[in-house]
Order: C-alpha cells, then structure tokens, then sequence
C-alpha cells in the first residue's frame, strides 16, 4: 500500500509520515520545497502543491490513499481547485481520502463525496502546538503570558494525535463519509495552561490577563489586521462548544487514550526556556 501525504513537511504531516512509516507502509511525501524536507529514511520526496494542481499527477500516480488538507499556502488561504484535485486523485485510482481541516460544505469536501471514493474528514480543535507559536518568545524573554479571556476553556489535542488518527484511517479505513472531531483528554483553562507549562519548563510563568482593549492594542502591535484581531476575539472570548467539549474520539479509532497538555509541555519545555542573562 502506498500513502502520499500532503503538506508532509508541516506540524501535523510530518508527524503523519512517522506514523506511516512506524507502522510499515510505503509513503509519498509531497512538499513545495523537497530540497528541504527533513523526513524518514525511505519516504519518496515529492514536489507538489495543491495550489496548483498541474503539480499533482505525479504525486497521485500509484497512490492507494492520500492525506489532503483544505488550504494552501503560508497563509492557509482556502484551495481554490477542490474539484480538479479530487478529480486527479479518482483518476489516478485512490481509494481512500483523509482530509485535515474537512468541512462538510468545503469545495474539496464536496468534490471527494461526488466521486465514490473512501473519505473521511478530520476536524481537530485547538492545536497544543499553537503554544509554541503564541506563547515562546514573551515567556523566554519575560517568563510571562499576557492575553484575554483567562477562564477560556478549551480541549485543545495534541498534534501526535491527530496524525494517528490519519494515518489510523489511511491504513484500516472504517470511517468513510464520517467527519471526525478531535480533542485531548480535558478542557484546560488559559491560566491553568500556563500553570502546567511553568511546572514542564521548572520556572514560575507568570499569567497576565489583558482587557479587550489591551490584548488588541498587543495584536495591533504584533502585525495583525482587523479581521484577524475580530477573528480572535471571536474565536478566544466565545469559544464554540465544540472547542472545549471532550470527545472519545482519538481514543476510539487509534485504541490508546490521548495526550494531555501536562505531557505536550514536558515534550517542549525546552523551546521555552528563559534567555540566559549576559
């Protein structure tokens, strides 16, 4: 069986790829840049971008299932070719489809179900990895977290256990036309993740809730514009429920229970380590 992944070189794709790979399949890697894929020894590299499907024949040629995401990009701009992909990806005689990021209504979404392939959409809430982006430089600097919404409940997953889900279903199947809703174990609050973070890195982390008017002046000043500021606020002040309600799911397709945030932050403490003073 051979497995392509898209995306094979971004936080959960390359995680998808040690899966693959851990559990014996022959996997296709396709990234926009092969000169710099670091991946397993044995993973066929290939170069391709869903931004631009006459990229894609080569990468489907001979594929028996494929990881696909619904964006493209370093922006994560939505695909603009969701029916051509799915095209290229039938024709070459997939048969099964997983799909980060799958919304029922998306073009790509759409244009999988139409075909009669095997499909499957993987819909994880808040990334744990997102911490590393948020959170790395003021705590190394400051040893301090300064956002809204303290209280925040969310459950947020590890991204470990989204590409076992993947590669799960990739491999054994059983879920077609279902979307798949992933969570870690527990909804944690902000404040209690930045408590479990400071227990990880051995140092206190001090926790700094902003106003409204403060966390978007902190924005403003980081680079973003309107419509993402009013996306976060959105997004952080009026979680929906399905972002900080626990599901089963991790645990009922890999078999094993998923990940906590107290052991992501024992995983990447190190990132988070104060600077050393000169």
């Amino acid at each position: 069986m051979t497995i392509l992944v898209t995306g094979a070189t971004g936080t959960v794709g390359r995680l998808i790829v040690e899966e693959l790979v851990q559990a014996g399949q022959r996997v296709r890697a396709m990234t926009r840049n092969p000169a710099k894929a670091d991946l397993p020894e044995g993973v066929e590299v290939v170069e391709g971008d869903l931004a631009r499907p006459e990229t894609l024949s080569a990468a489907f040629d001979g594929v028996d299932a494929a990881h696909l995401i619904n964006f493209a990009g370093d922006d994560y701009a939505p695909l603009q070719y969701g029916d051509r992909i799915a095209e290229l990806a039938a024709g070459a005689g997939v048969r099964r489809v997983t799909v980060l990021g799958g919304r029922a209504d998306g073009p790509l979404e759409q244009a999988l179900a139409a075909t009669g392939m095997e499909w499957t959409l993987l819909h994880p809430v808040e990334f744990m990895a997102n911490t590393l982006q948020w959170w790395t430089y003021s705590v190394r600097a400051e040893g301090v977290v300064k956002e809204p919404f303290g209280d925040r409940l969310s459950a947020m997953v590890h991204e470990r256990d989204i590409a076992a889900v993947a590669a799960t279903v990739l491999v054994q199947g059983g879920h077609h036309g279902e979307s798949l809703t992933l969570t870690g174990p527990e909804a944690v609050a902000t404040r209690d993740k930045v408590r479990m973070l400071g227990a990880a890195v051995g140092a206190e982390i001090r926790f700094v809730e902003l106003t409204r008017e403060e966390a978007r002046a902190q924005w403003q000043m980081a680079g973003m514009g309107p419509e993402t500021i009013e996306f976060l606020f959105e997004a952080l002040g009026n979680t929906p429920k399905e972002g900080y309600t626990v599901v089963p799911t991790v645990e009922q397709v890999t078999g094993r229970a998923p990940r906590g945030f107290a052991q992501w932050a024992a995983e990447h403490a190190e990132a988070f380590q104060p600077v050393a003073s000169a």
